[in-house]
């Protein structure tokens, strides 16, 4: 069976980012499944793996515009020290916060010079372009349950 709208995947994938840096793996867990057009993965990925099928294997280099976005340089913040009291601030922590339009988000903590704190609120893997190695397990059509509940069942998926 080919991968097509409303079908559910399986598989097992390696990311990298352009230097060839480990980003995530499967290796050593269950294989992720998702159900093809929900927008469950990012989408070049997604659509690289449309008419696949079980046993093939993707190389899928996905640009950034197509996976976590571009930076939105809007979502970068200079923020005083001061404003997080007596907490010790360190790079690479990150902190949950409200926008000015009251969406909530999550800010790393990406500098820290003359008592100025800088934060990102961009995905982590903004602007990356990502370089999946995909083995495709299984293809299979979703359940009635799946595509009412907007995820997979069973294994590599949710369990009610």
């Amino acid at each position: 069976m080919q991968i097509t709208k409303n079908t559910v995947v399986s598989f097992h994938y390696t990311l990298n980012d352009a230097d060839g840096k480990l980003l995530d793996t499967s290796a050593g867990r269950e294989a992720f499944a998702y159900i093809q057009g929900q927008s469950m993965i990012v989408p070049g990925l997604e659509r690289q793996l449309e008419g696949k099928k079980a046993g093939d294997a993707v190389k899928a280099v996905v640009p950034a515009s197509e996976g976590y976005g571009d930076l939105d340089p809007s979502l970068v913040h200079k923020v005083p020290a001061d404003r997080f009291g007596d907490q010790k601030v360190e790079l690479g922590m990150q902190f949950q916060a409200g926008s000015e339009g009251g969406e909530m988000g999550v800010f790393t903590v990406i500098g820290i010079e003359d008592g100025v704190v800088v934060l990102n609120g961009n995905h982590p893997l903004a602007g990356v372009t990502l370089h999946f190695n995909v083995e495709i397990k299984d293809v299979r059509e979703a359940t009635e349950e799946e595509l009412a509940h907007g995820h997979v069942h069973g294994e590599g998926g949710h369990h009610h």
